[in-house]
């Protein structure tokens, strides 16, 4: 197998062609609807997933939310392009060794999926070659593109998408890798580098959808499928190794189907309604009392093969269903797993007769039970599926859903689906530009892995997390304020992940901002006013609960931290466990901790709390020792 990774990362820069914040938000003020088609690209065809999208006659309702203009709404041509995104990229070009362009020219993409108001996304190639050194291989960079995020999915409903505009428009940063990967592995590692390289540029947003992973996978004998938007890295191998498996099953099915002589028939698909009149399968019933209809299509020689719940979730029945929901129905039903749902062995018996189809263990069908525009649709679907399932893998774009699986989503696209920007004007990148980025490049992950080992003396568990995180540059402006680097590592690797996690947002997007919120906090501890086992409750109050940090000291319970005599609560703990100490000595020290941390912790620092309770153990133990009468 070999595969290539395509990452995309949302800059902070604001929006790529006008002034609007890139900033989500749940507020909206008004909406539209669109319908959008297919056009030709600059080749003077149009691209088969552009019409594939447009076939499916969906409604796109827009919701306009306050980050967003008439740019989004296509109501006005787009601004200059974003110059500060331009350097990010200009940035990543020097970073990645690759070769920038003479002039930036913008590009129309058709995509007519909803998710762009125009029906075209705008795209800039900025440079091409490079590489990626992870371990001791380096991988290629085929191309770094800027080009302008989709709107938000935020619903669907029966013949219709609703999308939000709140997120069309942020720029992205896209790097593609060459097909040098080797692994699912490999693939991860792969993106893990180029992020920790997005990330030394400190000019990209953070949080889960800000960095998406596009993984195009192939197998000997099969062929180049995308998998389109990958969120998180710990399943980029999963999904890798499961498309490889799903490309050796449909090669296997090929041959087997080849060797079978099995056929697709030209003829349309029988309309076989009145057979199932009286069915008793609910999904039917309910179907065909809003007027739909049940299509029928023969599938000489397929017979075994579609596959079952037994056989695995890769089968060839699931990809006819995917196609079929594609088109607008909700699925199939096909011959290798009836009579079930409702439908019995006679009406089973009564479509292979209609379509006469002599052997029950060769021969099999597929049913799609639709309102009839969808039906024909979703059954035309299934023919061009069973039809490439006699050729093998077909190329394709590839949703990810649970358990590493896909689904599939549409054909591949390809050039045709290009033509020039003709509302903005090429963009030239000048050497006295390239010398500006070559001077102010940022330092790079691995150098900023020994600064933070060597100078901070931070672990390399530690350091590595704050590289992958993007805190690096909150860490420095943390520990310029005076924080110690040890506490600044603690509160951003272990304090504020979950408190952020929880807020399902940063506490604030750029890095100065962040840091700037939590040197008080932190600084309040470095007084004394709290230890650090009291910040993650404090983070919580300030950030989730929205209170001030004088309030949330005191409602966390941490307020008389200054007051407490710890010398005395120690040897309170000590004297009502006699009987512990008697009999355990020294060993008791474990259990008493525990008693002492539970009225002190967020309080007093552990290891403060360590060394009064061994001295208070070690006095009380010598008290004992002189009681106890000699033999």
């Amino acid at each position: 197998m070999k595969a290539g990774l395509e990452i995309h990362q949302q800059l902070a820069t604001g929006k790529l062609f006008c002034a609007c914040a890139s900033e989500l938000s749940e507020e909206t003020r008004g909406q539209f609807l669109r319908r959008l088609h297919a056009v030709a690209g600059e080749t003077g065809a149009a691209d088969r997933a552009a019409q594939a999208q447009s076939g499916r006659a969906l409604l796109y309702r827009y919701e306009v939310s306050p980050h967003s203009c008439l740019v989004e709404a296509d109501e006005e041509p787009p601004h200059a392009l974003n110059v500060r995104a331009l350097e990010v990229a200009l940035t990543m070009t020097e970073l990645l060794g690759a070769q920038v362009v003479d002039e930036v020219q913008v590009m129309r993409k058709t995509v007519v999926d909803g998710s762009n108001t125009s029906g075209f996304q705008r795209t800039a190639l900025v440079a091409t070659g490079g590489a990626i050194k992870v371990g001791e291989r380096s991988y290629p960079i085929l191309s770094i593109c800027l080009e302008e995020d989709a709107a938000r999915k935020v619903g669907e409903s029966q013949g219709e998408v609703r999308y939000r505009l709140d997120r069309l428009g942020i720029p992205l940063l896209e790097i593609a890798t060459g097909p040098e990967i080797t692994s699912g592995t490999e693939a991860r590692e792969v993106a893990e580098a180029l992020g920790r390289l997005l990330r030394a540029t400190r000019r990209v947003k953070r949080g889960i959808g800000t960095i998406r992973e596009d993984l195009n996978v192939s197998t000997d004998g099969g062929a180049r499928v995308e998998i389109k938007g990958v969120q998180e890295l710990r399943y980029v191998p999963q999904f890798v190794e499961n498309e490889v498996e799903r490309q050796k099953l449909l090669l296997r099915v090929r041959d087997e189907l080849v060797g079978r002589g099995a056929r697709v028939p030209e003829d349309a698909p029988r309309d076989l309604t009145d057979v199932f009149r009286a069915s008793t399968s609910k999904v039917v019933k309910e179907t065909l009392a809003k007027g739909g209809q049940v299509l029928a299509l023969p599938l000489p020689g397929f017979g075994g093969l579609l596959g079952n719940a037994k056989t695995g979730p890769e089968r060839l029945g699931r990809e006819f269903a995917d196609h079929a929901r594609a088109a607008g129905a909700g699925g199939i039903l096909h011959s290798d797993e009836l009579p079930a749902y409702g439908i019995t062995q006679t009406e089973v018996d009564a479509v292979r007769a209609a379509l006469g189809l002599a052997s029950a263990d060769r021969d099999a069908f597929v049913l799609v039970v639709a309102p009839s525009g969808a039906g024909s649709r979703a059954i035309e679907a299934v023919r061009g599926r069973a039809g490439e399932a006699l050729r093998g893998v077909p190329e394709e774009t590839r949703d990810p859903v649970l358990e590493g699986r896909t689904r599939y989503s549409r054909p591949l696209p390809g050039r045709h689906r290009m033509y020039p920007e003709t509302d903005i004007p090429p963009l030239p990148i000048s050497p006295t530009q390239m010398t500006h980025i070559r001077r102010h490049l940022p330092e790079r992950p691995e150098a900023t892995f020994e600064r933070l080992s060597a100078k901070e003396g931070l672990g390399a568990e530690v350091a590595k997390k704050l590289l992958d995180d993007g805190e690096v540059e909150v860490f420095d402006l943390v520990v310029k304020r005076g924080i110690s680097p040890s506490l600044a590592a603690r509160t951003l690797t272990q304090e504020l992940p979950p408190v952020e996690e929880a807020r399902g947002t940063p506490i604030a997007e750029a890095d100065h901002d962040r840091a700037a919120l939590l040197v008080p906090i932190l600084a309040a501890v470095a007084a004394g006013k709290f230890a650090k086992e009291g910040i993650g409750p404090v983070l919580r109050r300030v950030f989730q609960e929205h209170e001030d940090l004088e309030t949330a000291v005191v409602r966390a319970g941490l307020s008389g931290a200054g007051a407490i005599d710890l010398e005395v609560m120690a040897r309170k703990v000590v004297e009502s466990n006699l009987t512990l100490l008697r009999e355990k000595g020294r060993m008791a020290f474990q259990p008493l901790m525990g008693d002492l941390m539970a009225s002190v912790r967020g309080q007093r620092d552990g290891k403060q709390v360590a060394e009064v309770l061994h001295r208070a153990v070690e006095e009380r133990l010598k008290t004992l020792a002189s009681e106890t009468p000699a033999p």
